[in-house]
C-alpha cells in the first residue's frame, strides 16, 4: 500500500490554484502600492490610450499595435533561444556522462564559465565583442547569449533526469546487444522526460523573463517596445503595467499547457 505524501507548504504552493491566487495578491499589492505613489505625485492616468497599443482601426482596416508585435517578438526569440539551448544543453550533458576524460572537462569548463558570468555581461561579450569579429547582428547576438546562458541550466536538467532512470535500464539494453548511442535514443531519454519536463518548463519561464534583458541593445522585444512608447508617451504606469501583465498572461498560459501535457504524460506511463 503507498505511504500518502505529507502535505507541505511546498507542495501546496505548487498546486495551481493556490499559485494563481498567489499571483493576484502580489499583483494587487504592487498595483495598489503604485497606484497610491501615483495619486501622491499628482499623475494624470490615461489608461484610454492603451487599447490602441494593441489594436486599431485604420481606413486600411485592422492593424496589429506595439504591443502585439513585440510579444510575437520575444516569443519568436524565446522559442528560438530554448530550442538552441536545448540542443547545446543536451550535448554538454552527453559530454559529462561520457565517462571520457576530455568530454567531462570541456563540459565543466563550459559550465563553470557561463554559470559565473552575469547574463548581462554575457550579453555584451556576444554583442560588443564577438559581435564585430563575426558579423553577429542584435537579433543573432540575442538568441547566441540567451541560448548559451540557458544551456548550462538545461544541461543539469538533462543530467539530473538522465541520472534518475535505474541502472538496471542500461544493464538491459546492453543485454540485447544496443549501443550506448542506442541505448540513449530508445531506452534513457524516453524514460527521464517525465523527470525533466517540470524543471524544463521552469526554465522555459525563466528565459521568457531573461529575454527581457535584451532591449538594453535594442532588439525590438516586448520590453524595448514598451520603453519605445514611454519615450513617446511618457505613461509609464500605464505601459509597465501592462507589459508587466502581458508577461504575466503569457508565462501563466505557458505553464498551464506543460501542466496538462505533464498531467497526460503521467497517465499514459
Amino acid at each position: 500500500m503507498p505511504v500518502p505524501r505529507p502535505v507541505t507548504f511546498t507542495r501546496i504552493v505548487n498546486t495551481t490554484p493556490v499559485a494563481v491566487v498567489l499571483y493576484v495578491m502580489i499583483v494587487a499589492v504592487i498595483v495598489w502600492a503604485s497606484y497610491t505613489g501615483a495619486q501622491q505625485m499628482g499623475y494624470n492616468w490615461q489608461w484610454y490610450q492603451i487599447p490602441k497599443y494593441f489594436y486599431r482601426f485604420t481606413d486600411d482596416g485592422f492593424q496589429v499595435g506595439e504591443i502585439i508585435t513585440g510579444l510575437w517578438a520575444t516569443i519568436v526569440l524565446s522559442l528560438t533561444s530554448f530550442i538552441l539551448a536545448t540542443v547545446l544543453g543536451l550535448g554538454v550533458a552527453l559530454l559529462r556522462l561520457s565517462g571520457l576524460v576530455v568530454g567531462k572537462g570541456v563540459a565543466v569548463t563550459y559550465l563553470e564559465f557561463v554559470r559565473n558570468i552575469p547574463l548581462l555581461v554575457l550579453l555584451y561579450l556576444f554583442y560588443y565583442v564577438l559581435g564585430p569579429v563575426f558579423g553577429f547582428d542584435r537579433w543573432t547576438a540575442a538568441v547566441l547569449t540567451l541560448a548559451v546562458f540557458h544551456s548550462a541550466l538545461i544541461s543539469e536538467i538533462f543530467r539530473a533526469g538522465i541520472n534518475s532512470v535505474a541502472n538496471g535500464q542500461w544493464e538491459a539494453a546492453a543485454s540485447i546487444g544496443m549501443s550506448r548511442a542506442q541505448a540513449y535514443r530508445y531506452i534513457i531519454l524516453p524514460q527521464s522526460v517525465r523527470f525533466m519536463l517540470p524543471p524544463l518548463t521552469g526554465e522555459v519561464v525563466h528565459l521568457i523573463k531573461s529575454s527581457a534583458i535584451v532591449s538594453v541593445i535594442a532588439v525590438a522585444e516586448l520590453t524595448t517596445i514598451g520603453r519605445n512608447i514611454i519615450s513617446d508617451t511618457y505613461m509609464s504606469f500605464e505601459v509597465w503595467f501592462t507589459i508587466a501583465a502581458v508577461y504575466l498572461a503569457l508565462t501563466l498560459v505557458l505553464s498551464f499547457g506543460v501542466s496538462a501535457v505533464e498531467k497526460r504524460f503521467q497517465s499514459e506511463t
